[in-house]
């Protein structure tokens, strides 16, 4: 009798463990999830490239004689114009050596004028007057030579530009070739960044001619730097450790925001047809790969591996993977694993695109 009531029992549980799962399955069949389908229209893809900011002209200037450090002109930070007195060595034998040039100048000169009127006398010959003549001339060779090394302890501003931090102070003793400052022209701003083979090879299959398309700068602090940029120049060869090739493009400074050294990112625009768009949140990463679930005609979810043509904000660009008349799952991606069959309702893409935080132009 004791068996009987214990078999009994065991029934009633299993038959309402029975019900319980039951019920479950039904009841996550009942959950809907929410399913979209790729937007599929012309669009144009951002492609960003980490870039170095520098002047195009970037010098040093350089004591070009030995001395003191007499006088600073300038400040540093300072705008210079072209031809403006920056920096004045006190020589320590230049001044001497120029005035003793300039006294045998003169020596000559007068020697000369003295021989030129005895050879009009016919007292001397021409052959003396030529003589007297040819140290004239070399005194004051020697004389302007003397005047140029004086002239070097002059330092002024070969361009316009911005003084950077000084090197030396006032009453410094310098040597020949010793740093003074630096000198930069913030006029115009080249802006190096390296491009992958890839994108190189699409970008000149596309271009009209040798025409390169226009690109934006965006600036450290994520504004976007006012005027546009020319690429006007590709380097000639691949960095083969890379695989990457540098471009350079000019930006206009005319307010002399940017500055040499600064750091930023290089925004160029890429025009694609019958592009394959859909939402980031519609993807999961396994291995650094991307994946979605794909609904099929059945309604089972399946993954399925796709490759990530360009990337927008909240949006992805497929380059292959994923067809513009399939659905795939948009919500509650965690909820499900491959093989499941589900219910859900279907949104438009072109509703699901335009309530992302960017749309896809």
């Amino acid at each position: 009798m004791k068996k009987i009531l214990i078999l009994m029992g065991v029934a009633v549980m299993l038959c309402h463990t029975s019900c319980d799962s039951k019920k479950e399955e039904e009841k996550k069949e009942e959950i809907k999830l929410l399913v979209t389908s790729p937007l599929k229209k012309d669009t144009t893809a951002i492609h960003e490239f980490v870039s170095q900011i520098r002047a195009i002209q970037h010098i040093e200037l350089r004591a070009l004689e030995k001395g003191y450090l007499k006088k600073i002109y300038v400040d540093e930070g300072q705008f210079v114009k072209k031809g403006q007195l920056m920096f004045q060595i006190l020589p320590l034998q230049y001044q001497a050596e120029f005035q003793k040039a300039q006294a045998e100048a003169n020596f000559a000169e007068i020697e000369y004028q003295n021989t030129k009127s005895l050879a009009e006398s016919n007292i001397v010959s021409k052959n003396e007057l030529a003589l007297a003549k040819a140290k004239w001339d070399k005194a004051k060779a020697e004389m302007d030579l003397a005047k140029v090394h004086l002239g070097f302890t002059e330092i002024r501003a070969p361009f316009d530009g911005i003084m950077d931090h000084f090197a030396v102070r006032e009453g410094s003793l310098l040597d020949e070739g010793d740093l003074l400052t630096t000198l930069s022209d913030n006029s115009k701003m080249w802006v190096y960044f390296n491009v992958p083979e890839s994108q190189y090879l699409d970008l000149k299959t596309k271009a009209k001619g040798t025409t390169l398309p226009i690109v934006k700068l965006k600036m450290a602090n994520q504004d976007i730097f006012p005027h546009t940029g020319v690429i006007q120049t590709i380097e000639a060869d691949f960095n083969n450790e890379t695989g990457n090739i540098a471009f350079r493009a000019t930006f206009a400074n005319p307010e002399k925001l940017l500055r040499h050294g600064e750091t930023g990112s290089i925004l160029m625009e890429s025009p694609l047809k019958n592009a394959v768009i859909i939402p980031q949140k519609a993807t999961f990463e396994v291995l650094e790969k991307k994946y979605v679930f794909v609904v099929d005609k059945d309604n089972t979810v399946k993954s399925r591996e796709v490759t990530i043509g360009a990337e927008l904000p909240d949006i992805y660009i497929i380059k292959s993977g994923l067809k513009g008349d399939e659905k795939i799952l948009l919500e509650g991606i965690k909820k499900v694993r491959d093989n499941d069959k589900i219910k859900f309702d279907y949104e438009d893409p072109q509703k699901v695109i335009s309530h992302l935080r960017v749309y896809a132009e």
